[in-house]
């Protein structure tokens, strides 16, 4: 019989695991692993136009313009995977990039910042909800590029 805390650990290890096969997939440019993770309702807020999303087809067409301008042979690596949620519930956020490029590569300096709300249904998380940002200077209203993420924590 399951307990409840066995259950909050299987549920944040599928959380893991889904995130880390969702960056996985960018790296891989594998666009139909990629959607599996969404909910067909999902909405995103994005960091290039159209900045919003509704929908998981209008999700696809988008990460089908954009990932032929991720480098080939590229994987990712992210930081501070953070999660919490109750029930059939869940948010996590947290910090990757693209990496196996020159260190002087653009990718190699931006650190995307991800939110994902998670809603499970039959057993799966898909995302219902991603927001993705960027960090910015405010003085210049240009992107943050640093070879290490910044925390104030």
């Amino acid at each position: 019989m399951t307990t409840p805390e066995s259950a909050h650990a299987g549920d944040e290890a599928q959380l893991r695991q889904l995130i880390a096969d969702q960056l996985s997939a960018i790296g891989a440019k594998d666009l139909d692993r990629l959607m599996t993770h969404y909910a067909a309702e999902v909405v995103v807020f994005d960091v290039k136009p159209p900045f919003q999303t509704t929908g998981a087809d209008a999700w696809r067409r988008t990460w089908a313009a954009c990932l032929p301008y991720v480098p080939d042979a590229c994987q990712t690596e992210s930081r501070d995977l953070r999660l919490t949620g109750s029930g059939d519930v869940a948010v996590a956020h947290w910090r990757w990039r693209l990496t196996g490029m020159a260190k002087d590569h653009p990718a190699m300096q931006t650190w995307m910042r991800s939110t994902a709300g998670d809603r499970r249904s039959r057993g799966r998380w898909p995302s219902v909800h991603e927001h993705a940002s960027v960090p910015f200077d405010p003085q210049t209203a240009q992107a943050a590029f640093t070879p290490e993420p910044q925390s104030y924590t």
